[in-house]
């Protein structure tokens, strides 16, 4: 059976480096016969405003729509994305607020705090580039980028994470350097489509 591929780039710029990492990973899963959809944060357009979901909450726009689309399409994921402050773009994070909405990802019990994982059954990579060297990152701000997009978005919705990687110092890295995580985000979507 053929797998069925979301790659999400959450990057607000075109032509980053997240882009080609996702550009790698796609051609390693489509040499593999995976069929593959795509959406680049950069060509999304939406309203990032975000009050809380309700019955008031307005009507997702067509990006947002067609994202949980192919969420809901895809056997595994790839969220690839740039590490900001010690998170996501706030751009890429409002998608997850906005489109990760209750009755599409999760749906909270009547009483209490339990909740329903209505996204079970998929599984995820994660890649994440930074400034920050990754084993600064976990020593000293303990991966709260890594840590939150694995257990409280992705698990939190049924989602597994297979890979959660981060790639840094982008600032520092050489030229070989930058190709070796291209090659690694290559082997990473031929793994996926297995």
């Amino acid at each position: 059976m053929t797998k069925r591929l979301f790659i999400w780039v959450a990057h607000p710029k075109a032509g980053s480096l997240c882009a080609g990492i996702a550009d790698a990973y796609q051609a390693g899963a489509q040499a593999r016969g995976a069929t593959v959809h795509r959406m680049d944060l950069n060509t999304m357009t939406f309203d990032p405003a975000f009050q809380g979901y309700g019955a008031d909450a307005p009507a997702l726009e067509p990006d947002l729509a067609a994202w949980q689309a192919n969420i809901a399409w895809a056997d595994h994921l790839l969220i690839v994305h740039p590490y900001w402050w010690g998170a996501m773009p706030t751009q890429a994070k409002a998608v997850l607020d906005r489109a990760l909405a209750p009755g599409f990802a999760f749906t909270y019990h009547a009483r209490g705090v339990a909740w329903d994982k209505l996204l079970t059954g998929r599984t995820a990579d994660v890649v994440i580039t930074s400034d920050t060297p990754p084993l600064i990152d976990t020593l000293l701000y303990r991966k709260p980028a890594r840590r939150v997009l694995k257990n409280q978005v992705l698990g939190f919705c049924g989602i597994k994470a297979k890979r959660v990687i981060q790639f840094g110092s982008v600032k520092v890295a050489s030229a070989r350097k930058i190709k070796r995580w291209i090659r690694t985000a290559e082997a990473m979507g031929a793994h996926a489509a297995a």
